[in-house]
């Protein structure tokens, strides 16, 4: 059983267009989707694809048009009620895969739900004996920065065998950050940026070495990391692939050729593959292989498409060994 928890999920409108974005012009669709989305509930969702028990936990009403989409999916659903309607995130497609997301902010959350939605995880992790955690996508307005820190400190205490994953950006990602020493969940999955966010270094230049292929600077601030007591750092950097980092080692994957059609949920299916692979008992370079190839597969799909295991190519995801 893989556990997503997602605070603020969103109803995912996906405009794809037949030609290039033209700012101030009129222009015609050829697609118009909306799906059920936020960073947890795309990897339940990838999970649930792939045949392996997953459960999404988020925010929503009975009556909110997400949950109804979310049950389209089929979607395993854990839906904690709330009066506000869940937000909108809108991404533009263009043919060359050029993605432009426009997120939403989200309904405020106050005290009163928060403490719901913290019970409500604890009891899941407990009911499922799920053996991850994952925590993933933007804080929504109302919560406190450090909360996933906080809940990371209460499933440390509440349920001990449960490892953690996180996958946040921002301020939320620098609170985490803080609080690696008195809780450290066992995984956290930072893009460039949000590696240099956490160590206080340029991104942009960490992911531009990445891409000539200079991984040096990507493994010694994950190295800062796993130094926090934080077991393994998961760098996913777009085409450049991926960077494992442990206290055991480093690996780079490399992905196979692929034709990106829209970058939306690729970083969730790379989350995705990686636990499925590890709850297999897998090696950390094959949890990387298979994290890159999710992820790749992903790229390649339209929209929020999620991968299916048989458009996952592993065979040609490469991996090596880095110092």
């Amino acid at each position: 059983m893989i556990l997503t928890f997602t605070p603020n999920p969103s109803v995912d409108a996906t405009l794809a267009l037949p030609e290039p974005l033209a700012p101030g012009s009129v222009q015609r669709l050829s697609a118009l989707t909306h799906v059920a989305g936020g960073k947890g509930v795309n990897v339940a969702h990838a999970a649930h694809l792939a045949g392996h028990p997953a459960l999404a936990l988020f925010p929503a009403g009975p009556q909110d048009p997400f949950v109804d989409l979310a049950a389209r999916e089929s979607i395993p659903s854990l839906a904690v009620p709330m009066r506000a309607r869940v937000r909108t995130n809108t991404t533009i497609t263009q043919p060359d895969g050029t993605t432009t997301k426009l997120n939403g902010p989200g309904p405020t959350i106050d005290a009163e739900l928060r403490d719901r939605l913290a019970r409500a995880l604890v009891e899941a992790v407990r009911e499922h004996d799920a053996p991850w955690v994952a925590m993933s996508g933007s804080l929504p307005p109302g919560v406190p920065v450090g909360w996933y820190g906080e809940l990371v400190a209460l499933l440390r205490r509440e349920a001990p065998a449960t490892r953690i994953a996180v996958d946040t950006s921002d301020a939320a990602m620098i609170a985490l950050g803080n609080s690696f020493e008195a809780a450290a969940p066992h995984l956290i999955k930072p893009n460039g940026l949000e590696l240099g966010q956490l160590v206080g270094t340029d991104g942009a230049d960490l992911e531009a070495r990445a891409d000539r292929g200079d991984y040096a600077p990507v493994i010694r601030a994950a190295r800062e990391i796993v130094s926090q007591s934080v077991e393994s750092v998961l760098v996913t950097l777009g085409g450049a692939g991926a960077v494992l980092v442990t206290a055991e080692g480093a690996w780079k994957a490399t992905p196979p050729p692929t034709t990106v059609v829209s970058t939306v949920g690729a970083g969730d299916s790379s989350l995705t593959g990686y636990l499925l692979a590890h709850i297999e008992g897998l090696g950390p370079d094959q949890c990387l292989r298979r994290a890159v190839a999710y992820g790749s597969a992903a790229a390649g799909l339209p929209g929020t498409t999620l991968p299916r295991p048989g458009q996952v190519d592993t065979e040609r995801t490469q991996v090596t060994v880095l110092d």
